[in-house]
């Protein structure tokens, strides 16, 4: 199952951004290993004291983006696992930046988050290999739009290198 054979009435146009920075031709598999190493050895790459840098004010620091992936990790393979296990059931949105502050990112270590990332990866990854073509292509509802078990699963992987471009751009 390739990012290509998504279609667009499986995802919010939202998402189109995300999903533009993963190559068509990308299967879930060696998408996401290919994205945990990516993620990974980014962030391993940046130094200590450059961690808790924000690039402006009201920003979040580089922990703080990190956190982020991994929050947003965390509620898309949620829905991906709600989705996909035919639950019909509506799912609300989630605000980021009410994430941020009570994650306590910044008093973090950089080994705790890599941890913490490799740790919630692995569950992602698990669950993509548990669920059948059949599975991975139901639609069910989440933050008001009609959107695939696997188009979450995609999306996820852009929304990674998404941020890891902005840190880049903006942080480095």
């Amino acid at each position: 199952m390739t990012r290509q054979e998504l279609n667009t009435s499986e995802y919010n146009s939202f998402y189109e951004g995300y999903l533009s920075l993963v190559p068509g031709e990308v299967d879930l598999a060696s998408g996401f290993t290919a994205n945990t190493k990516a993620v990974l050895e980014f962030f391993q790459s940046i130094l200590e004291e450059k961690l808790n840098y924000k690039y402006a004010k009201g920003k979040w620091s580089i922990k703080e983006v990190f956190q982020h992936l991994i929050d947003t990790e965390r509620v898309f393979q949620f829905r991906c696992f709600h989705i996909a296990r035919h639950d019909k059931t509506p799912l609300p949105g989630f605000e980021q930046n009410d994430y941020i502050e009570p994650s306590k990112a910044n008093n973090k270590s950089k080994e705790d988050l890599i941890e913490e990332f490799k740790a919630v990866r692995l569950g992602f990854v698990t669950l993509i290999k548990s669920l059948s073509k059949e599975d991975l292509q139901q639609v069910g509802v989440a933050n008001g739009a009609n959107t695939s078990a696997r188009a979450f699963a995609f999306i996820n992987l852009g929304h990674c290198q998404h941020h890891i471009n902005i840190t880049k751009e903006r942080y480095l």
